[in-house]
């Protein structure tokens, strides 16, 4: 009877749960062992590779499973969950790869160990590798992602695709605001495989990275060397790939690396500033891919996560942050995960330069400059008025569906001015504007940007405007 416990219980347990689910976390565990005591009670002691799953089955599954235990047995059964000896560390042809996990895994579970590059972990294959095994950043970890609303359903994918890459959700495109954290739940991704797999294929890259790729082989003319390289990876991550919009040939070789990667059930995990359908000049045939896996938005994050990023931040630091001030800066800065590590920055270094402890005054001295833009608070309407006015066209035009060049140029530097300048979002954005699409406002910011970078008249008139809306 105790023999079978646990072999009863996943068949029940297969019946129950989601096919995906199933097979992903618990066809794969080893057999567990069955201790029954003389109270009536009994023990199963469940072993698991790495602390990733550990944590994962503990708190998605473990309840679940001692119900059906139980209901098995007759009698109250508790789930003991346990690591696993590494066996295998010992027998490793690399050392300094078996070494690399170890220390990863430290870093997932928030122990100490040395700050190594987390690449190291992955074994030199025998073709042509990734120039730098994997460019990951240690300290990037799940560990270290302050969870919350705004990033739970790409934080929740995201440990998916870590313990089962190449099944669900792939592939996984995550998009939202810069510094949100999108960068850091991706690298967190490749450290939890190379914690599980030591020896995966894992490359993270920017998409700027991937387009010098392209044109380099491309005047080479040695596109073999770039298929090596893209085309036999485990885990391809990818930041910003809005930054291949216009590049047909990049576009198609991507497509291509796409296809391949997918054929072999390798998992592709992509970064935007926004949704597939919402990219401009990028190949449909390509978006429509980026779409047929799982598309999840990151937030801005709330209030509680925002104070929680300060002081956890502010711990790291070594400079602890008392509540009221985290809450204090918190509703202050509410953009991203960015500013808040900058106004922190600025809290830390006039406490230390004035000697004095971090309280409420002192944070509102520190941040007097940002403190000051906030209160003015610059408005849409102020800055829709301000560009009419400047442009010399009605304030109605901002609304109209009127296109004519004289009125569609200054619309679009106040959308660009309204992302800019408040914190309202794209939609909200798009809706002050007569009902517009967000697409539309995305456009429009896209294109004053970039046109202002070459555009030296075009920046002195946008100085002017910003100048006269902070007043």
């Amino acid at each position: 009877m105790a023999a079978d416990l646990w072999q009863r219980g996943c068949e029940k347990l297969a019946a129950e749960l989601p096919e995906q689910q199933f097979n992903t976390w618990i066809r794969p565990l080893p057999a567990a062992d069955v201790i029954h005591d003389d109270g009536g009670s009994a023990v199963v002691t469940l072993r698991v590779p790495n602390r990733f799953k550990l944590d994962w089955i503990r708190n998605q599954y473990a309840g679940r499973i001692e119900t059906v235990l139980s209901e098995l047995a007759g009698k109250p059964v508790r789930l003991d969950i346990t690591l696993a000896p590494r066996e295998n560390a010992a027998t490793s042809t690399a050392p300094r790869s078996a070494a690399a996990p170890q220390h990863v895994a430290q870093a997932l579970a928030g122990g100490p160990g040395p700050a190594i590059n987390g690449s190291a972990a992955v074994k030199p294959p025998t073709a042509s590798p990734p120039a730098s095994r994997g460019r990951l950043n240690p300290q990037l970890t799940f560990d270290t992602l302050v969870p919350g609303r705004a990033n739970q359903m790409a934080r929740t994918a995201a440990l998916h695709v870590a313990g089962a890459p190449g099944q669900m959700y792939n592939p996984l495109f995550i998009y939202g605001g810069v510094g949100l954290g999108k960068t850091h739940l991706i690298h967190a991704v490749g450290n939890a495989l190379l914690a599980d797999k030591p020896d995966a294929r894992i490359l993270y890259l920017h998409a700027e990275q991937f387009i010098t790729d392209v044109v380099r082989n491309y005047q080479r003319k040695t596109f073999d060397e770039l298929k090596a390289k893209y085309h036999n990876l485990d885990l391809l991550l990818i930041d910003d790939v809005q930054f291949f919009a216009g590049k047909e040939r990049t576009q198609e070789e991507f497509f291509n690396a796409f296809e391949a990667l997918l054929a072999k059930k390798a998992h592709i995990i992509m970064t935007s500033d926004t949704y597939p359908k919402g990219l401009v000049d990028i190949d449909e045939r390509l978006t429509s891919r980026f779409d047929a896996g799982l598309t999840v938005a990151i937030e801005p994050p709330e209030l509680e996560m925002r104070v929680a990023i300060l002081m956890r931040k502010a711990e790291q630091e070594g400079s602890p942050m008392p509540e009221d001030v985290a809450f204090f800066v918190a509703k202050n800065v509410r953009a991203n995960v960015r500013e808040l590590e900058g106004a922190l920055r600025k809290i830390l270094a006039y406490s230390r330069f004035s000697q004095k402890e971090i309280n409420i005054g002192l944070a509102r001295e520190a941040l007097k400059d940002l403190l000051s833009i906030q209160n003015r608070q610059i408005g849409v309407e102020n800055i829709q008025k301000t560009v009419a006015d400047f442009y010399k066209i009605k304030v109605a035009d901002m609304y109209s569906k009127k296109r004519p060049a004289s009125i569609a140029r200054p619309r679009q530097i106040a959308m660009y001015l309204a992302k800019e300048m408040t914190q309202k979002s794209l939609p909200e954005i798009g809706e002050l504007f007569g009902g517009r699409d967000h697409t539309t406002v995305l456009h429009a910011v896209r294109k004053i940007a970039g046109e202002r970078q070459k555009n030296s008249e075009l920046n002195q008139q946008l100085h002017v405007l910003e100048q006269t809306l902070k007043g």
